[in-house]
């Protein structure tokens, strides 16, 4: 069975092509829950007008869907709560010179 961190793990390959950093150390992902090899997963965007929405959660759901145990993944993009930059990692915050 598929696990949290190797979902996880796929999902940091997904970039914000703005920002050059992936959507985990973002704080981008709120959740994630698997039932058997079905993966659900929450993200927000940093902002609800971001232009690459459907990109960037397509994104998202081919990465989690490229895991040899996934049979299917969904990615749903919710608003709530806001996104602010204090749910970034440590080592998105130093990339970007947010100390």
């Amino acid at each position: 069975m598929v696990t949290e961190k190797q979902v996880m793990d796929a999902l940091r390959e997904v970039l914000d092509p703005e920002l050059g950093l992936n959507i985990v150390d973002l704080g981008l992902i709120y959740g994630v829950d698997i039932a058997e090899n079905q993966v659900n997963v929450e993200m927000t965007l940093t902002t609800p007008g971001c232009p690459l929405h459907s990109t960037m959660a397509q994104g998202a759901e081919m990465a989690v869907r490229r895991l040899p145990e996934v049979e299917s993944a969904k990615v749903q993009v919710v608003w709530d709560p806001p996104w602010t930059p204090e749910r970034m990692s440590e080592e998105a915050r130093q990339y970007l010179g947010w100390r």
